[in-house]
């Protein structure tokens, strides 16, 4: 079977920056185990796999509507939510497919997602997740060269510190955070930024990939966090990974809006047999 790849760096109006993931355009579903063979050779740390909407409205639905089922795969796991595939996917159908809409539906696993496109700006409209008081896991406290100042958990462990520069200067022994599990969760460092709102970087324990470029499903979370602690709804986000991610974000109540810039870095042909 011959099938189209896309590969786009999403949150960046560069190529070379953001966060990379693949793209797949099915006309029906593979067996899960061809997806994650597929999404193990593409080696990027997500791709995203949609087919036209399986249950459409009255009155038609699908690709011509703009619905579509939508699903995210790493080389090893099948994600619940992820940001920067979904917006690759979006660019893809607006910039390589010819979608004449400016609204997108993805049906997924974290229920509906709707992508809004304006010029080459989209938004994303995913979950909210406030993060609430936690204890740090013992193997991650172990693992950090600085102590955060707040320890928070939603999906994700969320650690707080007073710096941006304490942010870009965490390290972490990944051999030691390595003996935890976290799936389908990760661990993300934040503050407040020197020259934005508030700044981030994200790790997942036990991928192959162990810190992510850009990590927008992790927004579902800092979003709620940081409108509430600036007292501000629209906020400006770096993500400090060495790609830089940017994120306009907006803190909706129960939903988030999450918006980026991407670019189209390679277009190919891929063969399961």
């Amino acid at each position: 079977m011959k099938l189209d790849l896309y590969q786009v760096d999403a949150f960046t109006d560069k190529i070379f920056a953001g966060n990379s993931a693949c793209v797949v355009r099915l006309e029906e579903w593979l067996p899960d185990d061809m997806l994650f063979k597929i999404a193990k050779e593409n080696a990027v740390a997500e791709t995203a796999f949609f087919v036209p909407y399986s249950s459409p409205p009255p009155g038609g639905g699908g690709s011509e509507s703009g619905e579509f089922d939508l699903r995210w795969f790493t080389p090893g796991i099948e994600m619940d939510l992820c940001g920067h595939a979904t917006l690759a996917a979006a660019h893809v159908l607006k910039n390589c497919l010819g979608y004449q809409g400016d609204t997108i539906t993805f049906h997924s696993e974290s229920g509906v997602l709707k992508v809004t496109i304006h010029k080459d700006l989209y938004t994303m409209d995913f979950p909210s997740r406030m993060p609430e008081p936690a204890i740090l896991h013992d193997v991650i406290k172990s693992s950090l060269n600085k102590q955060p100042v707040e320890v928070l958990l939603s999906r994700d462990f969320v650690l707080v510190y007073d710096h941006e520069q304490d942010v870009r200067d965490i390290q972490i022994n990944r051999q030691r955070v390595d003996q935890i599990n976290l799936d389908p969760g990760g661990i993300i460092i934040t503050a407040p930024g020197d020259h934005c709102d508030f700044v981030s970087r994200f790790f997942t324990p036990q991928a192959s990939i162990f810190e992510d470029a850009v990590t927008g499903s992790a927004h579902c979370s800092l979003i709620p966090y940081w409108s509430k602690q600036l007292n501000k709804k629209s906020l400006v986000a770096l993500q400090l990974s060495e790609r830089v991610g940017k994120l306009i974000c907006e803190d909706k109540g129960e939903r988030v809006l999450i918006a980026g810039n991407a670019r189209t870095y390679s277009v190919g042909t891929l063969w399961t047999e």
